[in-house]
């Protein structure tokens, strides 16, 4: 069986210790196919059970969405993260909101673990279309109220969105699986520049120092490293992504690790997407000592080595929080300065 680790009290900004757990009782959970067990798990955690729905496919390829839980003037949360079929998993969400809203749901909160559009966040060619934007658009238009995703791809996608958004970070309870291991002569990477913040803090959390790739991106599943920012000769690599799709990226920042004197490598990221032979690659390649990652999207089942750490307490507690009107931010004081109480102004 893969590793799964439940997040605890230990780790300072993830148990779902709020007084407000057991004001849950009157929301409506429901879950779409992509993911049951995760919302079994946050459910768990919030003391109710998933409310039953149904999805039908009809024989022209359509979907319908019946909900079998009462949602007038209730609190729904749907939870369904953005995986691979995508296109089907987007529609059932969307037509999950949709019957919410028919339903009379006093608010409709989409608790997207993975938002994949994420990756469509800019026009860098000509007639490009912008599925970030695009996706998030048709979710406000179905009815949601709110927005509770975690690790987008890029920061700005939360701007995209015109409801309120509640962006939750894993890197603290991917570094409580490190805080247990010997870290005297490791170094955190990122594979590239754009998520050097996210792995800077994630070093600051370990006390580590950091480095970076710098990366080209040439298609979807092909990239190219050709130089590392920072010193990790002679070093343990500790690699941190926010996704991994086919693991191209990662092979390839393997390869120039090794010419620059890494002696072995960890890889962490929040989505394991693992599609394609990311498996084969990751699990076989002779650098690689382990690798890290959550429950925002479900497990391949053909790797028990695979180190799984669950977000669901978050998620739990970010629910809980939500519906008593209490901080979602307070969470990570301590994990991520972004999400810090505001600052007082200097005087002019």
């Amino acid at each position: 069986m893969k590793q799964k680790t439940d997040s605890t009290d230990n780790s300072g900004h993830n148990a779902p210790s709020s007084a407000s757990l057991h004001k849950v009782s009157d929301i409506v959970v429901f879950s779409g196919s992509a993911h049951r067990g995760l919302t079994d798990e946050i459910c768990n955690n919030l003391g109710i059970t998933v409310s039953p729905s149904d999805t039908t496919r009809f024989s022209n390829d359509c979907l319908q969405v019946q909900l079998l839980a009462n949602c007038r003037q209730r609190d729904v949360y749907i939870v369904q993260p953005l995986v691979i079929p995508t296109q089907d998993h987007l529609m059932e969400l969307l037509l999950m909101v949709d019957a919410a809203r028919g339903a009379s749901a006093a608010s409709i909160t989409a608790v997207i673990p993975h938002y994949a559009y994420a990756r469509s966040d800019k026009k860098d060619s000509s007639r490009i279309s912008i599925g970030g934007k695009l996706v998030a658009d048709m979710l406000a238009t179905a009815g949601v109220s709110r927005v509770v995703t975690m690790t987008l791809h890029a920061p700005q996608v939360h701007g995209f969105f015109s409801v309120p958004v509640d962006h939750l970070t894993a890197i603290g309870e991917i570094a409580e699986h490190y805080r247990a291991q010997d870290l005297s002569n490791a170094v955190v990477v990122s594979p590239d520049l754009g998520n050097a913040k996210t792995a800077s803090q994630f070093a600051t959390l370990l006390g580590l120092p950091v480095a970076a790739g710098s990366k080209q991106r040439k298609a979807d599943d092909k990239v190219v490293i050709d130089a590392i920012v920072g010193d990790v000769a002679g070093k343990r690599a500790i690699v941190l992504d926010d996704v991994i799709a086919t693991g191209g990226s990662i092979i390839e920042l393997m390869d120039r690790l090794e010419i620059e004197g890494v002696t072995e490598a960890s890889v962490a990221c929040t989505h394991g997407l693992f599609a394609g032979k990311a498996v084969e690659r990751l699990r076989n390649h002779p650098m690689i000592t382990e690798v890290v990652t959550t429950n925002t999207v479900p497990e391949p089942e053909d790797w028990p080595e695979l180190q799984v750490r669950s977000i669901a307490p978050l998620f739990a507690e970010a629910i809980a929080r939500i519906h008593a009107g209490e901080s979602v931010s307070s969470l990570f004081d301590g994990v991520d300065p972004g999400f810090a109480p505001p600052q007082p102004k200097l005087p002019l």
